[in-house]
């Protein structure tokens, strides 16, 4: 590590505000670097709090925070305190439950607690030392400021979508921002144990498609699921009464009433309001070699691909890899930095919007689950040419814009042979999702598409 331009046996200063999940991570990874890091947080310690405050939709880890959290020491013990999640299920109206594997055997997702996951990271290993300041305001001054100064080789920005860090930004020429809330917003509801044990099957996150609106369920350690309802603000203002509320649960989600429970519900629905959801794009990242963007601050994405966390983690991971590329020299990795991350993480921002139309409609239509076959069966015949996206997005480390892109040639490449199929609703009927699937039709159809794609003009370099 390069020392302090103070001298020679200082360690440059690193301080990274905000301590939230992104904030902390990063944290560790300075800290592991061996620069002194302080740490500076608005809210109180999350370690000591009583009640910690804040979002508290579960999170879904995967392969790229994964990743992040192996490079500081810290993937087994997070992973052993998170619940597998193989597949998503399906709830129809009637009842009936479907589930859809989110990849291949022994792929699965994690569903881990957000904030034990912030105090592990803020007690993690690697920060002996770091100094974690709390209720504290960060800054910008002029000249003729009163406030006390903080110096620091390098600011790392990582407070969240409405980052003070990043506000300054906006007084720079050349710096682009944009904001989009989407005019849906989200309500928690808990689903209790029964007799001690889950209320549903655990190793699943579950949903409740409704076209317009739906309800995902992510299990707990306590036994407990954590039901989200995501829906328009209006329908959300035309419920008014906890009476209202189980007439509206009895038309769209009435296995779950008797899991949740009558009384709570009427109680929980009005507990809290309805909250916003934005999704946030700018660029640059970084202002010379001073200043740095990363997680929520940089790209706040909607919750809908379960790669809002796992985006920010990688961050931390690509910033770090970029250190070691270019000796620690700040003049160097921010630029680049910059240069690497943006477009992927825009590509995230984009591909989540998209994911929340496929979770609340699209996971209903045969057309979709005939797909998914298709999409399945060809990786498991052609794995290093057809790869689906769900796969290079949540089980690979390919960069989110490369995933878009190879997404996208995959789906025209396959358009010309799907588009024989006259009537997707008689193929899942008859075709591919019925008990015939290994001759006849099925076996031609297969077989004609793995002749039009083999060979193929990509890399047949497996994602790693």
């Amino acid at each position: 590590m390069e020392e302090s331009p103070g001298g020679p046996s200082q360690k440059k200063v690193v301080a990274v505000v905000g301590g939230g999940l992104v904030g902390a991570l990063n944290a560790c990874f300075f800290a592991k670097r061996g620069f002194d890091v302080e740490l500076f947080e608005t809210r109180e310690d999350i370690r000591q709090a009583k009640i910690v405050r804040g979002r508290s939709i579960n999170l879904a880890l995967s392969h790229r925070g994964r990743q992040a959290l192996k490079h500081v020491g810290m993937e087994e013990k997070i992973v052993s305190q998170g619940i597998p999640m193989h597949a998503r299920m399906i709830h129809s109206l009637n009842g009936k439950q479907s589930p859809i594997p989110y990849g291949k055997k022994g792929q699965y997702i994690l569903s881990v607690d957000r904030a034990n996951l912030n105090k592990e990271l803020l007690t993690g290993k690697n920060i002996n030392g770091m100094k974690l300041m709390c209720r504290v305001n960060f800054v910008f001054l002029r000249s003729d400021g009163s406030e006390e100064q903080v110096e620091a080789d390098l600011i790392v920005g990582c407070d969240g979508a409405f980052s003070a860090i990043r506000k300054q930004f906006l007084r720079r020429s050349r710096f682009n921002y944009s904001q989009t809330y989407i005019p849906h917003g989200y309500m928690e509801l808990t689903m209790p144990p029964i007799n001690g044990e889950f209320a549903m099957k655990p190793n699943y996150l579950h949903i409740w498609p409704r076209n317009t609106f739906m309800m995902i369920a992510l299990p707990n350690l306590d036994k407990t699921f954590t039901c989200t309802l995501f829906m328009p603000f209006e329908e959300f203002e035309k419920i008014t009464t906890g009476d209202e509320v189980i007439e509206f649960f009895q038309k769209y989600f009435p296995d779950a009433i008797p899991l949740i429970g009558v009384d709570a519900l009427k109680r929980d629905y009005f507990r809290l309001p309805a909250q916003a959801m934005v999704s946030v794009k700018c660029s640059p990242y970084h202002i010379g070699s001073k200043c740095v963007l990363m997680g929520d601050a940089a790209h706040a994405v909607v919750p809908f691909y379960g790669q809002g966390m796992n985006a920010g983690f990688e961050d931390c991971i690509v910033f770090d890899e970029i250190m070691e590329q270019f000796n620690e020299d700040f003049s160097a990795v921010l630029p680049e930095y910059t240069r690497v991350r943006v477009p992927d993480d825009h590509a995230i921002a984009d591909l989540a919007m998209y994911n929340y139309i496929e979770m609340r409609a699209h996971v209903n239509s045969k057309w979709f689950l005939f797909r998914k076959h298709i999409d399945n069966l060809l990786h498991f015949l052609m794995p290093k040419t057809i790869i689906p996206l769900y796969t290079m997005v949540t089980f690979t480390r390919t960069r989110y814009h490369e995933a878009v892109a190879r997404w996208h040639w995959q789906d025209r490449s396959l358009a010309p042979k799907l588009s024989d199929v006259t009537c997707a609703d008689d193929v899942c009927a008859n075709g591919p999702l019925s008990d015939g699937r290994r001759g006849g039709w099925w076996g031609s159809f297969t077989a004609s598409l793995v002749n039009c794609l083999n060979p193929v003009g990509v890399s047949g370099k497996r994602a790693k």
